[in-house]
């Protein structure tokens, strides 16, 4: 089984070189960072540490790019060469070794699908409290309108994995609601069972302050409630990459 690590990139250069380095600890196929077009020293730090480094506007270059993090994971798995698509954040200021083959080992089962890591998220310095717009806005809507979800421990946490060909086979939303979507429509096609949750170390990430927050939770609500068939707008996202790629 080939894992192809993806971290998506905008101006992460104080950490991106030891997100790397943990990735290739585990000696995957292959650790691609998908840079959207970085004005610092992202693209340099990473292909140092040893990444193989794409521009975003290099894969699917006939589709311009549109602003999100969405965008550049489905981008991501369109460069992909694995079996196994593991993504990672490049802000993630505890990245070891251990966490890709931690991901990438529930898919040893045919059946599973997502594989979704379970931990603790510190804030300012305290074991837990992080993760705000998942534990105010995610978690509540989940169990209104998803209960069969409500078991995810971090359903919008950035360290996950899909089946490449799973994930060529569903929508990304092109923000920041992308992880919601992906969870959602992975338990539509293939059941709660397909989905599995590994335990791994407490992340540490920087923490946003509530006015950068309020956009993410705003469109992850929405990802969900669109989901949901609750009137609301649905938000931007790419199709499935399976009618773009040639075979």
């Amino acid at each position: 089984m080939r894992v192809s690590v993806v971290i998506p990139a905008l101006n992460e250069e104080a950490t991106v070189a030891r997100v790397v380095t943990a990735c290739l600890a585990d000696c995957p196929h292959e650790v691609l960072v998908i840079d959207s077009d970085s004005t610092d020293a992202t693209a340099a730090e990473a292909a140092g540490a040893g990444a193989t480094v794409v521009n975003w506007r290099e894969v699917l270059g006939s589709i311009a790019p549109v602003p999100g993090k969405g965008e550049s994971l489905w981008r991501g798995v369109a460069a992909a060469s694995g079996d196994v698509v593991v993504f990672v954040d490049a802000d993630l200021d505890s990245a070891e070794p251990g966490m890709v083959n931690a991901l990438a080992s529930p898919f040893q089962d045919p059946g599973i699908h997502l594989v979704k890591a379970h931990y603790e998220r510190t804030l300012g310095g305290q074991a837990s409290g992080g993760g705000r717009v998942t534990e105010l806005a995610a978690k509540p809507l989940l169990r209104l309108f998803f209960p069969e979800l409500t078991d995810i421990y971090q359903p919008l946490g950035g360290e996950y994995a899909l089946r490449r060909e799973t994930a060529l086979q569903l929508p990304f939303v092109s923000d920041y609601g992308v992880e919601a979507g992906l969870l959602i429509d992975a338990w539509r096609a293939f059941g709660r069972a397909s989905i599995a949750q590994v335990p791994l170390a407490p992340r540490r990430h920087r923490n946003k302050p509530l006015e950068q927050l309020a956009p993410m939770a705003e469109v992850v609500a929405q990802t969900i409630l669109a989901r949901a068939g609750a009137g609301v707008p649905e938000v931007a996202e790419r199709p499935a990459l399976a009618g773009i790629l040639k075979p």
